[in-house]
Formats: C-alpha cells, structure tokens, sequence
C-alpha cells in the first residue's frame, strides 16, 4: 500500500513538472503554427480570431524585447513615463499589425524544415508556407530567444531573407528623423495606426 502511494505521489509530480521542461524551438512553432492555423479555418467571427491570434502573440512572442529593438539608440533617451507610454503603444502596435496580417488566410499550411541553434540565447526554426492557387511558396524563418529554456519566446520573424523587426526598426529611425529626433512623433504614429 505504501509503495502504490508513492507511486502515485512521484506520478502526480511528473504531471506538475512536465508542463515546465524546457519546449525545443521547433516544437513551439509547430504547436502555433497548428493552433493559428484551426483558428484560422474556424468560421468564428474575425473579432473572435483576431481576439485568440491576438493570445497566441502575447504568450508566445517577446513584443517588448522587439519593441526596445525596433527604437534601437532611441530607447536610451526615453524617461520611465515614456518608456511605459512605447510599450503599451508598441504592444497594441504589434498585435494589431500581427493579427491583420494573419487574418485574411483561411487555412496556411507551414512545415517546420530544420532547426539551427546558433548560440545559448538563440535558435533559428526555418519553415515553408505552402504554395496556394493565389500565392508562392514562401521561406519564413522564426528567431527564437531561448536563453531561458522553459520559456522560449519569438523575436524575430525573417521572411524570404527579410527581417520584419529590422524592417520595423529602419521604419521608426525614419519617422523620428524625419522630425528632429522627436520621439513623441512616432508615439503619434503609432496611436494613428492602433485607432483606424
């Protein structure tokens, strides 16, 4: 009898713990990939997508970890106010822009290839987007940050070659240089796209 109690004691920890054990990168993104793709092909309202993508991004994207790099030099002039205001700005930013892309595909279908660990802190998973009668097959390859392993986050997405967040990066630099470093600027831009 003690033994059965033990055994069910030591079972029980492993389903606490399993949850917690480090996910392979490849992994992470064939388990989006899967969800996003049952959500897209639901006959859910788009609000209702857009609201579940929108999860889907804030688990399992680093948004201010792309956030700060998308400011690049200029997130070291910002005080605390206006680190807080980019932040909450950018985030709206990044799952508006992420979750209006998406939601127009009705079924994508991406295969993980390969997976190349580059460092401690980051993996690439390289996948395809399947060709359809209206689009090409596309390369897209997903940077993630996996310096703490239990917890692997998304932090960059390099489609046929190009980096959206160096894309986003090169985009903020020109909207602040374009008005004489004035951050505040690209705080404008930004809520102008977050309320159309």
């Amino acid at each position: 009898m003690l033994k059965i109690k033990i055994f069910s004691f030591l079972f029980l920890i492993s389903l606490l713990i399993n949850p917690l054990l480090a996910k392979e990168p490849s992994v992470l993104i064939t388990e989006i990939v899967n969800e996003a793709s049952i959500i897209l092909s639901s006959s859910d309202p788009v609000e209702s997508k857009i609201i579940k993508l929108n999860n889907i991004a804030d688990t399992n994207v680093d948004i201010d970890g792309i956030g700060m790099y998308t400011l690049g030099n200029y997130r070291k002039i910002l005080n605390e106010d206006q680190k807080i205001k980019y932040k909450k700005l950018f985030k709206s930013y990044f799952l508006k822009s992420f979750s209006s892309r998406l939601v127009d595909y009705s079924n994508p279908k991406i295969s993980v290839i390969s997976e190349k660990k580059l460092n401690d802190k980051y993996t690439i998973v390289n996948t395809l987007l399947e060709a359809t009668s209206k689009n090409p097959e596309i390369e897209i390859d997903w940077r993630i940050y996996t310096k703490n392993p239990d917890r692997p986050l998304i932090r960059d997405l390099i489609v046929e070659g190009l980096s959206l967040a160096r894309t986003q990066k090169e985009e903020f630099k020109s909207i602040i240089q374009n008005n004489d470093g004035d951050i505040n600027y690209l705080f404008k831009s930004l809520e102008e796209f977050i309320i159309k």
